[in-house]
């Protein structure tokens, strides 16, 4: 599920619906009622490989099958709103302290 390369940066290959691979790095987790969840956006390598295609947010939650942690779509609107703002928020207060310093 998950590659740690030796940069210390948490790694996830994801897979879409038409097979395609794509690399995602671990921004933020956070476990709310119980549940833990992700928020991943697309790797680069370099910073100057950053432009707007590379902008997504990707959260999802992880579950638990035979044993072994999977990651899962959020199927429930109400339940990806809620976690996505919280994340949002977050991501927003680290931004705002980073700025004052």
């Amino acid at each position: 599920m998950e590659d740690t390369p030796e940069y210390g940066q948490e790694l996830f290959t994801l897979v879409d619906e038409e097979g395609n691979e794509s690399e995602f790095e671990l921004l933020d987790a956070m476990e709310i009622d119980g549940q833990k969840y992700l928020a991943l956006v697309p790797y680069v390598e370099n910073l100057e490989d950053l432009n707007a295609d590379n902008e997504d947010l990707v959260i999802l939650k992880v579950e638990v099958n035979d044993g072994e942690e999977i990651l899962a779509v959020i199927e429930d609107d109400d339940e990806y709103d809620k976690v996505g703002n919280m994340f949002l928020t977050r991501l927003q207060e680290f931004i705002d302290e980073d700025i004052k310093e």
